[in-house]
């Protein structure tokens, strides 16, 4: 625990942090909706697509980059597979091993939302960047 109190310019930078920080998610989940998609079922299909290089995509590896819980995430697959968006199959080299893939559909949806997202940051990025800055520096924003 930290042993002193935070100035008030500390705590104006943190709260700064955060507005920035829900903006940009309020901005994101609104644009999943608006694609027929709940926020998660997004967030699953860009954790998918953006796995790091040499990570299977297994349900596991899944929960543990969306930080939920195994079930959690089964159901989300699950609902994105019932939407055409992912399928699963068997991998060849384990047949207990259950891999996700994007199907096309699922790959158009995912590309036109992050650009979009990539958009809303080039607009919103600096007033985060700037937000961030202040928190690490402690400078007041």
């Amino acid at each position: 625990m930290p042993t002193r109190d935070l100035r008030d310019d500390e705590y104006r930078a943190l709260a700064e942090l955060r507005f920035r920080l829900r903006e940009f998610l309020a901005f994101s989940e609104v644009a999943a909706r608006t694609a027929a998609l709940e926020p998660r079922q997004h967030q699953t299909l860009l954790a998918l697509r953006g796995l790091p290089v040499g990570t299977r995509p297994t349900i596991g590896a899944l929960a543990e980059r969306l930080v939920l819980r195994h079930h959690t995430v089964v159901e989300l697959v699950d609902r994105l597979e019932r939407a055409k968006l992912v399928r699963r199959e068997r991998s060849r080299e384990n047949q207990r091993e259950v891999l996700v893939s994007i199907t096309p559909r699922g790959r158009a949806t995912l590309a036109a939302l992050s650009l979009a997202h990539r958009e809303e940051l080039q607009r919103t990025g600096p007033a985060l960047v700037k937000a961030l800055h202040g928190v690490l520096t402690g400078e007041a924003v």
